[in-house]
């Protein structure tokens, strides 16, 4: 086109081969001989008599040439008849070698010596592209291991590791180099998976205080079911175990052996794991086998269970479970109904919506889900679907309305209680990991959960609520319960102040009968609320105390009303208050005690020597000036100042009390 100009750039990449180039006089062949300290990489071989090394080889990485393996593919009867990939060769038959032999005194002398190499040399920018350059050292193989308890392959691990070492040729290894070691410690496990887990649990059993392990094999002694719980998964069981959900719908493991978490709901209304079991099969025996083992752990029942439709739990719950009542997960019900009656009707039309507005709720009685559900199923056509004429048979048994009076402590008032467990411990479990990789994954899920719970108790203590009103029990309220409890809390007296009115109020023996009118209920009947000023009892036609613990809106009206400035301390349940549990350590849920001692006081020290290098680091990196200083100017004398501190700091940790840590040993000696 006329008026343009096209300019065309050539970049030719520049590639510096190290070595010195060098060209035989006699046979006019070229050679190199090595110009860099480190560009050559050698192998050694030696050969030992009586314990003693008499003669020892150096030889390059490139020596030798490859064997090729003839196949004769015509032969058909031939045993060889596989076409092997022809794959490229690193050997060149280089002849460059040092050999040495002993003689007297203990002495080594050189009586072979070739420098000539037949190739040139890596250029020192491609180094870590070679085998002999890359190794897996401890911290590395510690980092695989640790992202691997959080389901982190091994691929992902080492894209995290070149960053961290910023860039390829920093990290020393190769993703295959990472993938090699995964499978050499799953190698390494084997047909011992199992064997290395009951180990691992019976020793917790043995040196861990209230630790409870129970396992089941077969006849011919496969691993059929594992049940575990620990000292602290007790403890949460004696104050929130009076709900729990358990299914097992989740498998973990390539032994495709299902996951069978205990749930319950903690003081800030979280997920609190009570317990976990593996189990081979899904039948009626393995179900009271595990629910047997559950009661020697816990020595009592719960008050409520929540499972899925699976009929072996059920049947097991009846027979084990004597005295508790067993009902079903809603969210497992809903998640069907879109199966059993269609996907079209449910999203192409307001079926669904009306569905969850009387099975979501608790505020209708049972009569008026009855004639609503009636009314729902005729709309729509859906009198001959056996799946919803088989649910409203079944319907006390997962319809809240049915069991206002019983407490279920929140469970059944969110829509996945079950779900989003198996979905927390699904983040760090896989359907190919070995039983010894679920474990370890599960402890970190663990682990995790229990950091949370401490960092809730921690924002109660320690950030102050703001109160909207002038009600002195809202106050109170904020001191007693934990930081997600009050909110809800403070919602109901909030709607208490401004939503509810009294309509009348009359004398019944020895008790005040208030009916109050909820503004945010328009259409709902008065509700009763039965109040005696003397011990300060009360209750609510709501029954919301009786089903979660807490008090309602009609309830704080009526206190409100009654001037009542103390805090009625019997409707305070304990399991949501902030000191529900003590605060306890972690470390008996992710101690290795399949680890030897010295492996165990190796790692504290690296950990130790580690934390402390960053404090170094962390003080000087603002200051260039000391960092040239001891690094750039004085580079040798840095670092062995750097292995004197360590090793006397070593020293110092290994000789004196163990109750202090390797850090503070550091610190003491800064003065070296």
């Amino acid at each position: 086109m006329a008026g343009r100009s096209v300019v065309s750039l050539n970049y030719v990449a520049a590639y510096t081969e190290v070595g010195i180039e060098r060209t035989s006089p006699v046979l006019e062949k070229k050679y190199y001989t090595p110009d860099v300290d480190e560009s050559t990489k050698t192998k050694n071989a030696q050969y030992t008599k009586d314990g003693v090394v008499k003669l020892k080889y150096l030889v390059c990485t490139k020596e030798s040439c490859k064997t090729v393996k003839k196949v004769d593919t015509l032969d058909k009867g031939s045993q060889n008849t596989i076409i092997h990939q022809n794959k490229p060769s690193k050997r060149s038959g280089c002849q460059a070698q040092i050999r040495l032999e002993l003689f007297d005194h203990n002495k080594f002398r050189i009586y072979k010596f070739v420098e000539e190499h037949n190739h040139s040399f890596v250029d020192e920018e491609d180094l870590h592209f070679l085998t002999a350059a890359r190794s897996l050292t401890y911290q590395k193989e510690k980092l695989l291991c640790a992202m691997s308890n959080l389901n982190i392959g091994p691929v992902k691990a080492f894209n995290i590791m070149r960053t961290m070492y910023g860039g390829f040729e920093n990290v020393g290894v190769t993703a295959s180099d990472c993938k090699n070691f995964k499978n050499d410690i799953n190698t390494y496990i084997g047909e011992y998976d199992a064997d290395m887990v009951v180990r691992r649990l019976l020793r917790k059993k043995e040196f861990l205080p209230n630790f409870w392990f129970d396992y089941q094999t077969t006849d011919d002694g496969a691993l059929k079911g594992l049940f575990w719980a620990d000292e602290d998964s007790k403890r949460n069981y004696f104050t929130f175990g009076d709900v729990i959900s358990f299914d097992a719908t989740y498998r973990s493991n390539r032994y495709n052996m299902v996951f069978v978490p205990f749930t319950g709901i903690d003081n800030h209304n979280r997920n609190v794991t009570l317990g976990a079991a593996l189990l081979g099969s899904e039948t009626v025996e393995s179900y009271k086998w595990l629910l047997q083992s559950f009661k020697k752990a816990f020595l009592y029942e719960p008050q409520v269970v929540v499972t899925d439709q699976d009929p072996a739990m059920k049947r097991a719950i009846e027979d084990v479970f004597t005295s508790s009542r067993h009902r079903l997960c809603m969210w497992h019900v809903m998640e069907k109904l879109a199966v059993k009656v269609g996907s079209r009707l449910c999203n192409n039309t307001d079926f669904k919506k009306q569905i969850c507005d009387i099975v979501w709720t608790d505020s209708i009685t049972p009569d008026e889900f009855e004639r609503e559900w009636h009314r729902i199923i005729n709309e729509f056509q859906l009198t001959s679907n056996k799946w919803l004429s088989d649910m409203f048979e079944i319907r006390d048994s997962w319809i809240p309305v049915y069991y206002r009076h019983e407490n279920m402590s929140g469970l059944m008032r969110t829509t996945s209680r079950s779900e989003s467990e198996n979905q927390f411990i699904g983040q760090v479990c896989s359907s190919k990991s070995t039983l010894v990789e679920f474990l370890s994954h599960f402890e970190t899920t663990v682990e995790g959960q229990r950091h949370e719970h401490r960092k809730n108790d921690h924002d109660t203590r320690y950030n102050n609520p703001t109160i909207w009103s002038d009600f002195i029990l809202e106050k109170q309220a904020a001191q007693v319960y934990t930081r997600t409890i009050f909110n809800d809390v403070q919602l109901e007296i909030q709607a208490a102040c401004h939503k509810c009115v009294s309509a009348m109020y009359i004398n019944v023996d020895d008790f005040l009968k208030f009916s109050i009118k909820d503004l945010e209920q328009p259409f709902a009947p008065f509700f009763e609320v039965m109040f005696r000023r003397e011990d300060v009892t009360v209750t609510c036609s709501c029954n919301r105390y009786e089903q979660f613990g807490l008090l309602c809106c009609h309830i704080f009206f009526v206190l409100r009303m009654c001037d009542i400035r103390e805090f009625p301390k019997k409707y305070i349940l304990r399991r949501w208050t902030r000191e529900a549990v003590p605060n306890t350590s972690t470390r008996a849920v992710v101690s290795r005690e399949g680890c030897s001692e010295n492996n165990g006081d190796i790692d504290g020290v690296v950990r130790d020597i580690m934390l402390s290098t960053e404090y170094v680091i962390n003080r000087l990196v603002t200051n260039m000036d000391q960092i040239l200083l001891n690094v750039l100017e004085n580079h040798t004398f840095s670092l062995g100042r750097i292995f004197l501190f360590f090793r006397r700091s070593l020293e110092i940790h290994l000789q004196t009390s163990p109750c202090r840590t390797f850090s503070q040993h550091l610190k003491d000696s800064s003065s070296l």
